[in-house]
């Protein structure tokens, strides 16, 4: 079936702009961390990506590592965009990084600019792209230079490989003085991305501030925690969980009494607002105006579905916030 977008699909999203840039951003994105590799269902990855765009969800995030194995969320991704989104292109933010192991021998991770700039090129070839909207260093490297790494940023964009540029997983210093660097280069940071959720709350430590001082867009991944802060822990740990295979992310001694008391009081919280405990959480990160947007995932499309209700509700009272507080604490 050949696909056609919604008309309507700038009707139902809020946008918002990325820091002081022109650039608004969906207040939902959609992530292609996981569910969209080769281990994985093709028409279920597209139909997601679909549904993701007729609700007014105009940017995609990848990484040169996501699949798995590695590369294949860009090789899917590029292969749906050609067959689905040929004539859309300028309706969509794109965004790729590079940071994480990719291959073997001294150049194949890290921040040099051997690495980043042969990274980039790898993932416009896999996706059929010219250029990508955003490219990110994905992490901090200890051992090359800053001004090395934030200078492969400024090259690529100069060279018309990307329009934007930003960090993941820097944490204040580190982006203090990156964001210093790059604004010397005359490319300046567009955007942060860092794990954020009412379980992980080190960004508020300086990091918010200091993005909306900088004039710097904020997009937390990792929003529910993987998948804590959803409905599937509030009976303990199911045996099909990431939790329960113990690999990946989410560890089962994460999931400690304390914690699962938390879930189920918040849950209770978010059936008096008339949201799942999903939509509260993402309606809770985006209460902040410092939060330009938040990266979902979704393995299929009615959990995507899903997701996009937290739009209905995205305010919260005084006494509501003081609740969450007290049951996080």
């Amino acid at each position: 079936m050949s696909y056609t977008p919604s008309p309507n699909r700038y009707s139902q999203m809020e946008y918002r702009r990325c820091g002081r840039s022109g650039l608004k951003l969906p207040a939902l994105s959609l992530g292609l961390w996981h569910n969209f590799g080769h281990v994985d269902v093709l028409e279920n990855s597209r139909q997601i990506l679909r549904d993701a765009f007729d609700a007014g969800v105009t940017h995609f995030d990848l990484a040169n590592n996501y699949g798995p194995p590695p590369g294949s969320a860009e090789e899917n991704f590029g292969k749906i965009l050609k067959e689905d989104f040929r004539g859309y292109r300028d309706e969509l933010i794109i965004s790729t990084k590079a940071g994480y192991k990719m291959w073997e021998g001294p150049y194949g991770e890290w921040g040099s600019k051997k690495y980043m700039v042969s990274s980039l090129d790898a993932s416009l070839k896999r996706m059929s792209l010219d250029y990508v909207d955003i490219f990110y260093h994905h992490r901090p490297d200890p051992d090359t230079p800053l001004e090395e790494t934030m200078t492969a940023l400024d090259l690529i964009v100069r060279q018309g490989k990307a329009l934007y540029v930003g960090l993941s997983n820097y944490d204040v210093p580190e982006a203090t003085r990156a964001l210093e660097i790059l604004k010397e280069l005359g490319t300046p940071c567009l955007i942060h991305q860092p794990k954020y959720s009412m379980f992980v709350r080190w960004v508020e430590d300086g990091l918010l501030d200091l993005l909306e001082k900088e004039g710097v867009g904020c997009i937390p991944f990792s929003p529910l925690a993987q998948g804590l802060l959803t409905n599937k822990y509030l009976g303990g740990i199911p045996e099909n969980s990431r939790a329960a295979k113990s690999h990946g992310f989410l560890q089962r001694e994460d999931i400690t009494a304390d914690k699962l008391e938390q879930i189920q009081l918040l849950n209770e919280m978010a059936e008096q607002r008339g949201q799942s405990l999903a939509q509260m959480a993402l309606a809770w990160l985006l209460k902040d105006p410092r939060v330009t947007s938040v990266l979902i995932g979704a393995s299929t499309p009615s959990q995507l579905a899903d997701s996009l209700k937290c739009m209905d509700n995205t305010q919260f009272g005084t006494e509501e916030l003081d609740r969450i507080e007290q049951i996080l604490k």
